[in-house]
């Protein structure tokens, strides 16, 4: 019995393609008698090779598919491989796919190129699915307003700046190849929109076509640093007094992965990066976790005050991922105690992605942009603030109904980051950080980055900001409204369940000005106020 198994395992499914090739090898050797002209020479050859190839299969230790299925395992491989492409070009529907959806990145593209961007026959949503929200319209619709919807940061400074309700969010260079940021930044120069520089400096690239720049600084402080990482003033001012640069942001945390830093490994760290980020060439470039320049919410209001000071009086704010109440509780704390306040605040949701980050940091760590929003701009009103401090969002924002349910629950402005990489021809391949990427956005090689037309693209993320915006103009008219800016929670609603719904001013139920230091908060919220310190980000405990 066992000598009649072992006789017959070479013909096992999962040896067969082995025994075969074998076969065939020995049987092109005999057809060929060693003839070189033979015709039996090369079938012999591509035999021979696949039986090394099953050999070192079955003897190498790293994969147990191959040890079982020599040759033949390699087909799972493959597959896993174009696993991604085969889901998107055949079996993904229109509204599947993740993070954004076929008909999400197709209206990207129809408005970047301006093409038809119309659908037939009807919605493909489930409109009586948990979850589906929706624009209260008005019989009494209003003329469509097609003015560059703009709203003023900064207005008690020196240099004030009227932001577009529609920018490019933060991605550095480094992240992103050279070309794409010269596209981006023309595109914003044409449309007459800003680009976030993201923590990675501001580069030549960004310089180029001059238009307007919000300058991010993050806890490695890149372009404004000391040998040591520390922020250094001086090397601050010089770069801030740029005209090109309107708004100066402290990024406390991202999207991607709020709490967590970054390092670009030594071996990436080129001459032209050291040069841009005020590195060391070939070392390990770190970006922690926490910043230096502060530790405590007052120290980080003193430090927002010196660079708006240094700066020459523009616009300075941070952004943020909300993760603990308390800690946003304890800035607005920290700003009635001061008396000192950012310019702007930027909530970036934890469903940002531009940067790539851990499993568990992308999709479980971080509050959500809705919420996160909802919180400050409830916090800011519950300190009386609310109309000093303007209030940025980004996180999946691509069409005007993701504008428009932002601006309702309190966005002064949105910015976009996958959005406009999909204007430059993205197809999400997710490949961002392999360096791979197929359409020469996300990536430093040059043969690669070719591939992507400045001249072209930058037309097209001009577009694709237009026409979001015309929309955008359009939702507000059919609410009855003169300004996307008079969006508010009352003008959207959320199915709750098959016969219950809400509106968003019942969902996110907005306090009265001054509530907070009243007294009169959410009960929801009580516990992180009364915990929250203007002079620690850590709560006091069972305050």
């Amino acid at each position: 019995m066992r000598l009649t198994r072992l006789l017959l395992l070479p013909f096992t499914p999962r040896l067969v393609v082995l025994t075969l090739c074998v076969i065939g090898f020995f049987g092109c050797a005999v057809a060929a008698r060693g003839e070189w002209g033979s015709p039996w020479f090369a079938p012999m050859l591509a035999f021979g090779g696949s039986c090394a190839l099953g050999l070192r299969d079955l003897l190498q230790t790293e994969h147990a598919i191959l040890r079982g299925y020599p040759i033949s395992g390699h087909l799972r491989f493959l597959l896993e491989t174009i696993r991604p492409e085969l889901r998107q070009y055949f079996f993904e529907d229109n509204k599947d796919g993740r993070p954004f959806s076929r008909d999400r990145r197709a209206i990207v593209y129809q408005r970047a190129k301006m093409n038809v961007d119309k659908r037939p026959f009807g919605t493909e949503v489930d409109v009586y699915a948990e979850g589906y929200e929706w624009l209260r319209h008005s019989i009494a619709a209003r003329p469509v307003s097609h003015e560059p919807f703009r709203t003023r940061v900064g207005a008690a400074c020196a240099q004030p700046y009227d932001m577009s309700f529609l920018n490019i969010s933060a991605m550095s260079f480094g992240a992103l190849g050279a070309n794409a940021i010269r596209a981006l930044a023309l595109g914003a120069r044409k449309g007459g929109f800003a680009l976030d520089t993201g923590e990675g400096g501001f580069s030549p690239y960004h310089q180029e076509a001059g238009g307007d720049i919000v300058w991010q600084i993050a806890s490695g402080y890149f372009g404004c640093r000391t040998r040591e990482g520390l922020f250094d003033p001086d090397k601050f001012a010089a770069v801030a007094s740029s005209e090109q640069i309107k708004m100066i942001e402290v990024k406390l945390s991202q999207g991607a992965k709020p709490g967590h830093g970054g390092v670009l490994p030594g071996a990436k760290v080129t001459e032209e990066i050291a040069r841009i980020r005020g590195v060391p060439q070939g070392e390990d470039c770190v970006s922690p976790a926490t910043h230096s320049a502060f530790s405590t919410p007052i120290e980080l209001l003193q430090f927002l005050a010196r660079l708006r000071a240094l700066s020459g009086g523009k616009p300075v704010g941070f952004k943020l991922c909300v993760g603990q109440p308390s800690e946003l509780f304890a800035i607005c704390k920290a700003m009635v105690e001061t008396k000192l306040a950012p310019d702007f605040i930027v909530v970036d949701g934890k469903e940002g992605g531009t940067g790539s980050a851990p499993m568990e940091f992308m999709d479980h760590i971080g509050m959500p942009m809705r919420e996160g929003l909802a919180l400050l701009h409830h916090a800011l009103i519950g300190i009386g603030a609310r109309d000093s401090v303007r209030i940025g969002v980004a996180g999946q924002i691509v069409t005007a109904f993701d504008m428009a349910r932002a601006l309702a629950l309190g966005a002064d402005w949105c910015n976009s980051a996958r959005g406009f990489m999909f204007a430059l021809g993205c197809i999400q391949s997710q490949s961002c950080h392999t360096g791979h990427c197929p359409t020469g956005v996300a990536t430093q090689d040059a043969s690669r980055g070719r591939a992507l037309v400045v001249s072209d693209k930058a037309e097209r993320v001009r577009n694709f900001h237009r026409a979001t915006l015309v929309a955008l103009g359009e939702l507000a008219a059919a609410a009855g409204l003169d300004h996307p800016s008079e969006f508010g929670p009352e003008h959207f609603c959320r199915r709750l369940s098959m016969r219950e719904i809400a509106s968003f001013a019942d969902l996110y139920p907005t306090p009265a000005p001054g509530a907070f230091l009243a007294g009169e908060i959410d009960p929801r919220l009580a516990g992180d106020w009364r915990r929250a310190r203007p002079d620690s980000f850590r709560p006091t405990p069972n305050g």
